[in-house]
C-alpha cells in the first residue's frame, strides 16, 4: 500500500508539471501568434506530444483510481460474490491488455521507431522518446490492475 501511494503522489505531480508545461506552452503560442505576429513552429508539436503524454498518463492514474470508464448494467443483476468475480475478470482482462498492447507494442513501436532515426518535423526530436509513454503508461495500468485483483482476492 506504501509502494501505490508513492506511485500515485509521483504520477500525481508528473502529471502536473507536464500540465504546466502544456498550458504554458498554449498561452506562448497565442501571444507569439496573435500579439507578435510570428507564431512559433515547435508550440504546436510541443502541445501535441504533452497532450499524448498526459492523455496516456492519466489513463493510468484514472485506472489506479478505479475512475476508468464501465457499464454497470450487468453488474446491478448479479449478488455481491458474482460482481467479485466479474472485477477480477475485468482486472485480467485490463492487465492483459495493458502487458500484450501498451506494453509489448510499445516496446515495439519505440524500438522501431529510433532504430529507423523517425523524428519530428519541427522539434527535431526522435519519435521514440514520445511513443516511451505507451510502455510506460501501460506498465503502469498493468501495476494497478494486478493490485486491485489481488486486492480482491484478499476481500471475503
Amino acid at each position: 500500500m506504501i509502494i501505490r501511494k508513492k506511485v500515485d503522489a509521483l504520477l500525481e505531480i508528473i502529471l502536473s508539471i507536464l500540465l504546466l508545461i502544456m498550458v504554458s506552452n498554449v498561452v506562448w503560442q497565442i501571444a507569439s501568434r496573435y500579439l507578435f505576429h510570428d507564431p512559433s513552429a515547435l508550440t504546436d508539436e510541443l502541445a501535441r506530444y504533452l497532450l499524448i503524454w498526459i492523455g496516456l498518463l492519466g489513463a493510468a492514474y484514472a485506472s489506479g483510481k478505479g475512475m476508468h470508464v464501465s457499464i454497470d448494467l450487468l453488474k446491478r443483476k448479479l449478488n455481491e460474490n458474482q460482481i467479485k468475480i466479474q472485477n477480477l475478470i475485468i482486472q485480467f482482462i485490463i492487465g492483459i491488455f495493458a502487458l500484450l498492447v501498451m506494453i509489448t507494442g510499445g516496446i515495439r513501436l519505440v524500438y522501431i521507431s529510433f532504430h529507423l532515426g523517425q523524428t519530428s518535423s519541427a522539434m527535431q526530436l526522435s519519435l521514440g522518446y514520445i511513443y516511451l509513454v505507451l510502455p510506460l503508461s501501460g506498465s503502469l495500468i498493468l501495476y494497478y490492475a494486478a493490485f486491485h485483483f489481488f486486492e480482491l482476492i484478499k476481500m471475503k
